[in-house]
Order: structure tokens, then C-alpha cells, then sequence
């Protein structure tokens, strides 16, 4: 069996701030290739390029950059690479409790509170909440501290307030785990985000982790609400429509590349998932993106 490699990120906040901020120019934020979590809340805005969201057991595409709100815990993975196409990615991080066991008790942060009860599903922000606290994110790190942390209060109750949001994983999904729930969730995943290519058996899988098949079967399904071979699945579609949007190569190459060995199961399951076919998708994102 395979060891088990945890992914435990620990992190220390900004040098005379109660939170973590990080600036990565240009896709050079490579230390969270990998599956992984940890308890701070976790704020990222990525200033343009596309590329995959992976939060949680939810995986899509993102067009025109990102802002998303990762809860304590959430498991996630790097949101950029090379062929992101981004002009920066801002990453703020901070424990749920940061001003303290009770600020967060008193009414007038009710709202984010609210948020972070929210944020442990994951949320994408969209439309013009996206670009200004996007902007607004990204001039934090010239404000001295005071400001910055007035500054960061005021975003997330903006976030809170906003109406253009996403809520990432479907209702009745929890990763409120043990610490073995989630070294071992981050086993499975990084194993899916390196061999989706390939074929997965629940055997293989099962194994792991080291339980059986019908075992990790009820396992898989009672932490994240879908069934394994789903979660294979829309992976390897959500990496279908990446290609599709970045690559100018032929739809059966697309669907070898993606890890389906059936062209036709490819062309259903695609337009399953997303309401269009490989080709109308493809079209339809060139057109929007010029």
C-alpha cells in the first residue's frame, strides 16, 4: 500500500498583522498544487485568466479570474498553474477567531460571522463584487495596520452583504471531520488530481486508505455528498472544459486527455454536466471571451 502523505498546511501571519496576506505574480504560487487544508479561513482573488476551482468535493471552471472564501478546514487546491493566464493571485488567510474568542460574538459582526458559517461550503463571488473587492483586496498590503484590518472587516461584511455569490458544494455536504477524516480525504484527492487520467478502481482507492470497498463507498458518499465515481467523473469533465477553452486540439484528443476511453460516453456526459456539447461550449466560450 502507498504511504499516506498528510497535507496540513501551517501558516503564519503578515509580520505585525493578526492575518496572513500573500501576493504570487504571475502563476508563481506553486506550494498549493496539492490537495490540502487548514484552520485558518482562507480568501482568495485571482485578477484575471481561468483555470479549475477545486474546493471541497465541488470542481468547475472559472472564466475571467476568481473570488472565493474557503471555511476553516475546507480542503482545496492550488487555483492557478502556467496556463492559468492571471496577472496576480492575492491570498489572505486567518483563523476563525483572529480579534479574539468573542469579537465575533458582539451584533455588529453578526454579518460575518454569518459568512464564515457560510464560507464552510466554499462561495464564489461574481459580477462587479468580484472586480471591486477584488481591487480593494489587492490595496491591502499598502495600508498601514489599522487600516488594513478596518479595511478587511469591511470586505467581508460587503461579502456577506453582496447578492452575487455561489455557494460551491451542494446542501448536505460537511467537512466538519476529524483529523483523520480529512488527511485521509486528502489522500483520495491528490491521488484523483494525479491518476484521473487514468483508471481509478474502488478497489485501488479503497485500498489507500486501507478500508474496503463498501466501506469507502458509504464513507465517500456521507462526507461529500456524491458517490466516488461522480466525483471521478465531473473531475475529469471540469478538465474537459478547461482544454476546451485553452487548447486548440480536436474533441476525441480532448476526451483522451481528460481520461474517458469512450468518445461517445464523453459526448453524453459532457453535455450532462454542462447543458452543451464539447463543441457548442467550446464555441460559445471563444465568443465570450472575445
Amino acid at each position: 500500500m502507498r504511504p499516506i502523505h498528510l497535507n496540513l498546511e501551517i501558516i503564519v501571519p503578515s509580520f505585525g498583522s493578526s492575518f496572513s496576506i500573500a501576493k504570487h505574480e504571475q502563476n508563481n504560487n506553486v506550494h498549493t498544487n496539492h490537495w490540502h487544508y487548514h484552520p485558518e479561513i482562507e480568501l482568495v482573488y485571482i485578477n484575471g485568466g481561468s483555470g479549475k476551482r477545486q474546493v471541497g468535493s465541488h470542481v468547475s471552471y472559472y472564466n475571467d479570474g476568481d473570488l472565493i472564501l474557503i471555511g476553516s478546514n475546507l480542503p482545496h487546491c492550488g487555483f492557478t498553474d502556467e496556463e492559468t493566464g492571471n496577472k496576480k493571485e492575492t491570498v489572505i488567510q486567518m483563523k476563525p477567531d483572529f480579534l479574539g474568542n468573542s469579537f465575533f460574538e458582539i451584533s455588529e459582526m453578526t454579518n460575518i460571522k454569518n459568512l464564515f458559517s457560510q464560507a464552510k461550503q466554499g462561495i464564489s463571488f461574481v459580477g462587479k463584487t468580484k472586480k471591486i473587492i477584488g481591487e480593494r483586496i489587492e490595496a491591502l498590503d499598502e495600508q498601514n495596520q489599522l487600516e488594513r484590518l478596518l479595511s478587511m472587516l469591511s470586505i467581508l461584511n460587503e461579502l456577506e452583504l453582496s447578492k452575487e455569490s455561489v455557494i460551491l458544494n451542494a446542501e448536505g455536504f460537511s467537512m466538519e471531520m476529524q483529523m483523520q477524516d480529512n488527511d485521509r480525504m486528502n489522500v483520495v484527492y491528490n491521488f484523483v488530481k494525479d491518476h484521473f487520467q487514468e483508471s481509478i478502481s474502488l478497489e485501488e482507492i479503497s485500498d489507500l486508505v486501507a478500508m474496503t470497498v463498501p466501506s469507502f463507498c458509504r464513507y465517500f458518499k456521507k462526507i461529500t455528498n456524491k458517490t466516488f465515481t461522480k466525483f471521478v467523473n465531473d473531475y475529469r469533465l471540469v478538465h474537459a472544459s478547461k482544454l476546451l477553452a485553452e487548447k486548440q486540439i480536436s474533441i476525441t484528443d480532448v476526451c483522451d486527455e481528460s481520461g474517458f476511453n469512450n468518445l461517445g460516453h464523453f459526448n453524453k456526459s459532457f453535455k450532462e454536466f454542462t447543458g452543451k456539447s464539447a463543441y457548442q461550449y467550446r464555441q460559445e466560450l471563444r465568443t465570450f471571451l472575445e
